[in-house]
């Protein structure tokens, strides 16, 4: 898979069937329509690709409000996302910055200077309610009056709904907020992770006799607290770990996202190694205390949790395929 940061030089462009969105956490509702746009591609002879956004809309509206509150929280990082595409069967995708310059183009001028001239769209597919160009003018009636003149098709697919429930990431976002692992999953059609390269840290953790391997996050994610976890990429199987994903009150004030892992029996250097961290379960939510000896007994208290449930459940099948590392990236 092709990965462009803006849209592709002249000598790189192709035909393409594409979709638009943000698909953030790629659940199944997402899944469904990547295989439509596959299949469209592989019948047309053209490449599948996405257009998606970085950051996203609406928190880039936040951000120029100065009310961050307003943003959606992250259910994935750019580079889960992108596995997910690539394991979607997508060609080419193509990550937009979305700015106030993009934000300010016209609906015409997107169809012709992004879709037309800038991405070779012969076949689109969209959401029943997509919207685009300046102020969402730009609606599904017009995209395909549009498709008609220039000479790509467009079509629509409506909502995926499991029973009365509509699949969306609003509804992955709000499993992940009540701690819902196990419907988080069937959302998505896998469980839910997160991956990142681990990263030094204070090393308090080592201090307090609980050694964490760190993980950055650099967006408000959808999910926090304390959980059971295993971990992929540092052994031929996962490894069983606890994790606390927050901002650590009890020993800093900065309210800097953080994701620390305790493996299980673990003590080796894994600075720089690309992990994921897959949740198993919530155990609770992060907690302020009043000194160190109190996080400590917590930690232990965490930790035996965690080995309870895993002498109860065991590990959890085999990692996810990395389809990411044979990107070819642009």
């Amino acid at each position: 898979m092709k990965v462009f940061r803006g849209l592709p030089n002249d000598a790189a462009r192709a035909p393409c069937a594409l979709t638009i969105g943000n698909f953030d956490g790629v659940h199944r509702g997402h899944q469904a329509l990547l295989a439509r746009v596959r299949n469209a591609a592989d019948a047309l002879g053209l490449e599948a690709a996405v257009m998606t956004f970085e950051p996203h809309p609406r928190e880039y509206f936040a951000q120029r409000s100065g009310d961050l509150s307003r943003a959606p929280a992250r259910i994935a990082n750019l580079r889960d996302k992108l596995e997910d595409l690539a394991e979607a069967g997508i060609d080419r995708v193509i990550v937009e910055h979305f700015n106030e310059q993009f934000a300010s183009i016209s609906p015409e001028d997107f169809v012709s200077r992004v879709l037309v001239g800038g991405l070779h769209v012969k076949w689109l597919m969209v959401g029943d309610d997509f919207c685009y160009g300046a102020r969402r003018a730009g609606n599904v009636a017009m995209l395909m009056e549009a498709g008609r003149r220039h000479g790509f098709h467009v079509e629509t697919l409506p909502t995926v709904r499991e029973g009365d429930q509509r699949i969306s990431s609003s509804a992955v976002r709000a499993a992940l907020a009540a701690g819902e692992l196990e419907a988080t999953g069937a959302l998505l059609g896998h469980p839910y992770a997160m991956s990142g390269h681990v990263i030094h840290g204070a090393k308090l953790g080592r201090t307090l006799g609980f050694p964490t391997l760190n993980l950055r996050v650099a967006h408000r994610p959808a999910v926090h607290g304390i959980f059971v976890v295993q971990v992929h990429g540092l052994a031929d199987t996962p490894l069983p770990a606890v994790a606390s994903l927050g901002v650590r009150p009890t020993v800093e004030d900065a309210g800097r996202m953080l994701l620390e892992v305790h493996v299980f029996d673990y003590d080796r250097p894994c600075y720089g190694k690309l992990v994921r961290v897959e949740f198993l379960e919530k155990l609770r939510d992060e907690e302020k205390y009043v000194d160190l000896d109190t996080l400590t007994n917590a930690i232990h208290r965490d930790a035996e949790q965690a080995r309870a449930w895993f002498a109860r459940h065991g590990l959890r099948g085999t990692p996810r395929a990395g389809a990411l590392t044979a990107t070819d990236r642009i």
